[in-house]
């Protein structure tokens, strides 16, 4: 509904969880441009986050310039 030019989300959230979000956004607009995040652990869920669609992850604890090599990524 928004259209936001990047959405960044978590892997684990309380009501949906973050592949089957993305998959729900792809189906609502094809180009949306996901970056996942997730904590140390997860990279099978990271791995198939970006099967579903996401552009990118970033790990935390973040560090700075990886968010922002994520996001210049996502925006092309």
């Amino acid at each position: 509904k928004l259209q936001p030019d990047i959405v960044t989300m978590d892997i684990t959230m309380p009501e949906m969880n973050g592949i089957d979000a993305v998959k729900a956004i792809k189906t609502l607009d094809a180009s949306a441009k996901v970056v996942m995040v997730s904590a140390m652990g997860q990279q099978p869920m990271v791995i198939e986050a970006i099967q579903a669609g996401a552009v990118d992850f970033i790990v935390k604890p973040f560090q700075p310039d990886r968010v922002v090599e994520a996001l210049n990524k996502a925006l092309g």
